[in-house]
């Protein structure tokens, strides 16, 4: 008995198990371009880190890039896939919005989302940009699980089977 009580893993590093296992499987990743003014160059380094990615093969489409007319952003921005943005009329004017359900439906690994402190149209699903980024998250958590929504991965079942456990 007390060889199988050696063998077995401590509570804490089953824990630890569960924690990179939920990490895995959790809701989609959030990197955010800090500056402290306009013009800064935060889209542009947005973009830049996105054409990283496409060189590492990954799925990368801008869900909602504002380049203000600046060239060298506009440059970075040409060879994209670009999510046509939603056209919401509010008294007699059309504002442009990301497309949060064109988006959901293309699925990318990456959707770079710009202006997050945006207050979205009257009318819109949420009131602020960042509230449409929090439903991209939670969408890339549904998007990278094979269960169905309302069936949440409990730790005992992850723990039985890193125990190998049925």
């Amino acid at each position: 008995m007390t060889d199988t009580y050696n063998k077995r893993p401590s509570p804490e590093a089953m824990l630890k198990l569960c924690r990179e296992e939920e990490a895995d499987e959790g809701r989609g990743k959030l990197k955010i371009f800090l500056g402290y003014a306009a013009g800064v160059g935060k889209t542009y380094a947005m973009l830049e880190a996105a054409w990283q990615r496409r060189l590492e093969e990954r799925d990368v489409v801008a869900a909602y890039v504002e380049s203000h007319g600046r060239f060298e952003t506009d440059s970075l921005l040409s060879g994209l896939e670009i999510i046509p943005k939603a056209q919401v009329e509010y008294h007699g004017v059309t504002l442009p919005e990301m497309d949060i359900d064109a988006v959901l439906a293309r699925r990318p690994q990456i959707a770079l989302v710009d202006e997050l402190a945006h207050t979205n149209a009257p009318g819109s699903r949420h009131e602020k940009r960042w509230q449409d980024v929090e439903e991209l998250l939670a969408a890339g958590r549904k998007r990278g699980q094979g269960r169905k929504r309302g069936q949440p991965l409990k730790r005992e079942n992850v723990i039985r089977r890193k125990r190998g456990q049925p």
